[in-house]
């Protein structure tokens, strides 16, 4: 079935961490999945009748999207760039959704006392005088880093399933795998290489590129979803905060307002006159923060004069054109 004769294709991880952050995100941006039935995998966006969302695992969405049966897809970027890098048929749209998030590293034998650096492994590799073998999911990725990043001579040994047992059992002497929390390292006497990161990975929406090209429908979706996701995820983070100042004047509170580090807002403040019933000299200030400097920002508040202090959440920023957005009309321009 051709692109023309189908429904547009968003791919979705059918289970798992990708799969509950990607339903979630889909949800807080206002395009919710209806899952008709839990067993199947086909769902459907009702706000979104063109879109069709195929659930499949992880690996299997970049080649879908790479050939062009699927036209979106949301993947962990270790297995973007493991399957699909370099590939011109594929186009990443946003590559940090915010969940999903791990690191790709260089992992030994706890026991390995005097292992802790690349430089230390080299030594180790040297004394032993064989190549190092090394398992993985990841062997593209695992070879090309220790290529750039060492002169250890490695065995890459592609495996499936759990790594952790593999130097215990010896069929490889250290393993490249993802870390979330370091939990299942310790308890199977693993460390990681202090300078051994390969790779700090979490979601990513992809494309294919002929795909937006050749669909005007297909295209406008995607700027949607760049539209929608870009500005969810700039204002997760941030707060809205209103207060009350007396001042003379608009210019009295922002030179104010611009001595400090936190009140300024992202271009600057929005300074209102308050029509109150005496004419009292009366203004409302409202500026934007990162939530982690909400207590910092009060106390700034309160220096200038602020009162009557209101916290809202920032659900969208809007930019005047996205930054992702921006790239990927480059990059259509481009092919």
């Amino acid at each position: 079935m051709s692109q023309t004769q189908r429904k547009i294709r968003i791919a979705l991880p059918s289970k798992g961490l990708l799969a509950d952050g990607s339903k979630k995100l889909l949800a807080d941006v206002g395009l919710p999945v209806y899952y008709p039935n839990p067993r199947a995998y086909i769902a459907r966006i009702p706000l979104l009748p063109e879109v069709e969302v195929i659930l499949q695992r992880p690996g299997d969405i970049v080649i879908g999207v790479r050939e062009g049966s699927i036209d979106f897809g949301i993947t962990g970027r270790d297995i973007l760039l493991e399957k699909g890098a370099g590939d011109e048929r594929l186009l990443e749209l946003h590559h940090a959704l915010g969940y999903g998030k791990c690191t790709l590293n260089v992992i030994v034998p706890g026991d390995w006392a005097e292992v802790d650096t690349l430089a230390d492994l080299s030594e180790y590799q040297k004394e032993l005088g064989r190549p190092l073998k090394v398992a993985t999911k990841f062997p593209g990725m695992t070879t090309k880093f220790f290529n750039e990043e060492t002169e250890i001579p490695i065995q890459v040994i592609s495996a499936e399933g759990a790594l952790e047992i593999a130097p215990t059992i010896g069929y490889a002497d250290l393993i490249v795998d993802l870390v979330s929390t370091g939990t299942t390292l310790r308890d199977n006497q693993l460390k990681m290489l202090e300078d051994g990161l390969v790779l700090k990975a979490q979601a990513c929406l992809i494309a294919n590129k002929d795909n937006l090209k050749n669909s005007k429908e297909t295209l406008d979706i995607a700027i949607m979803l760049l539209e929608l996701v870009g500005a969810y995820l700039r204002a997760k983070e941030k707060l809205g905060i209103f207060a009350n100042v007396r001042a003379e004047n608009e210019a009295e509170i922002a030179e104010k307002i611009f001595t400090k580090d936190v009140i300024s807002g992202l271009q600057g403040p929005t300074i209102s006159r308050i029509l109150t019933r005496d004419d009292e000299s009366l203004y409302s200030i409202h500026v934007i923060v990162d939530k982690v400097e909400l207590h910092k920002a009060v106390r700034e508040i309160r220096s200038i004069g602020g009162s009557g202090v209101i916290v809202s959440p920032v659900n969208y920023i809007f930019e005047e054109e996205p930054r992702e957005l921006a790239e990927m009309l480059s990059a259509l321009e481009e092919a």
